[in-house]
């Protein structure tokens, strides 16, 4: 990855690449953090890429466990640069810049923003991340269908989403997005956070989840009772939405591209407005979304990149992650072991996750 950041450096004419974001610090070291407080998308250290040299800038209070629980993994020579907790560490940074052009995926003054260069460079996997990536999505999926399967009305959004949270938080991952609604509140909010509502009858349980630097995202679906017969058509129409959209994101196509497919097949089915109402993913990776598509979308989509699309309908979303191969797109989030609909397009059959439907307690 350090390679990549160098070639990048030499389009752009830079003397060094700043980083500080937590995304980025795991992209460059093989999944260490760099973080401490969830919240914020910026580390406690910084790596500074040079043409020949790497520098760790780091306060001392953090200075001990990162160098030897996640730099002790970094396979390239650096040097460590150190100040007190209670110390601006800027004018450090600016003696080590000092006459230097930089590029930073932060935006401060002095140095030139690159965060959508490293995105785009970042967004293509290897095969060790595709590998880490892999195993995530599918405990992701794991998580969220078990729980999916086990829940019983009277539970709370919020009793819900604990289960999800400690299963997650088990498997060593960093909770990104966790939303969980029940009943008309899907209906109302395409993006529910948890309430103390109690599940009556539907619910629906999103999850992206962080290891490595890498986030997957999935969407499941559970009832109780029989299907109304609003939810048993739409499904029907969700799952084809989906499905062109799945099948357009193929090299040679850009991202806004398979955004206008969705659109012509949210008319088809009778619902042309329906797009607006949420955002309907993109491009994924190191970020839950490096890219939320537009019909502007310009950038074409490679081998080796990884695409969470969720469009939705009154009471429904649909949302996996998939990476794109060159025989075709694989659902990294397809465990085998749910309840799915096959989807017959252009020849082809995809299988899409339907709602499970349980018993009625």
């Amino acid at each position: 990855m350090i390679e990549q950041v160098r070639t990048l450096m030499e389009e752009k004419q830079l003397d060094g690449v700043l980083i500080q974001k937590r995304n980025n610090f795991s992209w460059l070291t093989g999944g260490r953090r760099n973080h401490i407080v969830l919240n914020t998308p910026e580390g406690v250290c910084q790596l500074l890429v040079l043409k020949d040299d790497i520098v760790l800038v780091v306060n001392q209070m953090e200075e001990k466990r990162i160098i030897e629980e996640e730099m002790a993994y970094f396979d390239h020579p650096f040097q460590v640069v150190t100040m007190g907790w209670f110390e601006d560490e800027t004018p450090y940074i600016q003696t080590l810049i000092k006459d230097k052009r930089i590029g930073a995926d932060i935006q401060m003054e002095g140095v030139e923003w690159i965060e959508p260069d490293l995105s785009r460079v970042r967004s293509i996997l290897s095969t060790p991340q595709l590998s880490q990536y892999e195993t995530l999505c599918h405990e992701t999926a794991v998580i969220v269908e078990g729980v999916c399967k086990e829940i019983v009305p009277g539970q709370t959004e919020h009793e819900i989403a604990s289960l999800v949270a400690q299963r997650a938080i088990g498997q060593g991952m960093t909770i990104e997005v966790l939303l969980v609604a029940t009943d008309d509140r899907i209906h109302q909010y395409r993006h529910p956070i948890p309430t103390e509502k109690a599940l009556q009858k539907h619910a629906l349980v999103v999850l992206c989840a962080e290891r490595h630097g890498l986030v997957a995202n999935v969407t499941r679906s559970v009832y109780f009772g029989q299907l109304p017969k609003e939810l048993e058509e739409n499904k029907e129409r969700l799952a084809r939405i989906d499905t062109v959209m799945n099948a357009a994101t193929r090299p040679g196509n850009t991202i806004g591209d398979v955004l206008k497919v969705g659109i012509a097949q949210y008319e088809k089915e009778g619902f042309p407005d329906s797009w607006k109402k949420l955002h309907q993913g993109g491009k994924t990776g190191f970020v839950s979304r490096e890219i939320i598509a537009v019909p502007t979308s310009v950038e074409e989509i490679q081998l080796h990149q990884v695409f969470t699309w969720n469009p939705s309908l009154p009471g429904l979303k649909s949302e996996d992650t998939m990476v794109v191969e060159k025989e075709g797109n694989r659902f990294l989030t397809y465990t085998g072991k749910w309840t799915y609909m096959d989807i017959e397009h252009e020849g082809s059959i995809y299988r899409r996750p339907d709602i499970l439907v349980r018993d009625e307690y």
